[in-house]
């Protein structure tokens, strides 16, 4: 049997996080899920040398503090998660955010549906993709670092 397809989601607006939520949860035989209401909070879990490391991250933009674009940079300078999968989901299809979301190497973009039915229909092809994309055994972080030693 495959493993789950672990997913940390980071969103600061409560009912956006218990949506994705409950719409992932109707996946639960494919993913495990955690969430997290901010990019400072899911840094701190991931940074740990001993952290789990999600299979991919779907991380919400406009946040306080620290938005999304902050979250990605602070993860893509970081040599033991800068190959972490990060999909940046946003009700924004502003070009300006799309080409910066990429510029900063996201995997991907996802304009929010905001209808619900098109919604658990973009969390149903993100679960299919990624459960089939997805490394199904990712390095711990000790072969990683001796992977990156000369």
């Amino acid at each position: 049997m495959t493993r789950l397809l672990h997913i940390f989601v980071v969103d600061d607006n409560i009912s956006d996080l218990m949506l994705a939520e409950e719409v992932l949860a109707t996946f639960s035989d494919q993913v495990m899920v955690t969430t997290f209401q901010s990019g400072q909070a899911v840094l701190e879990a991931m940074r740990p040398p001993d952290a789990v490391i999600p299979d991919v991250l779907l991380l919400d933009i406009h946040m306080p503090r620290m938005n999304g674009f902050d979250v990605l940079k602070a993860i893509k300078v970081d040599e033991r998660l800068k190959f972490t999968p990060v999909v940046m989901l946003s009700t924004s299809s502003a070009a300006e955010d799309v080409t910066q979301a990429y510029s900063l190497f996201a995997s991907s973009y996802m304009v929010k549906s905001m209808d619900f039915a098109d919604f658990l229909q973009q969390i149903e092809s993100f679960v299919e993709f990624w459960t089939r994309n997805r490394l199904l055994n990712w390095p711990t972080p000790r072969v990683l670092e001796e992977s990156m030693d000369p």
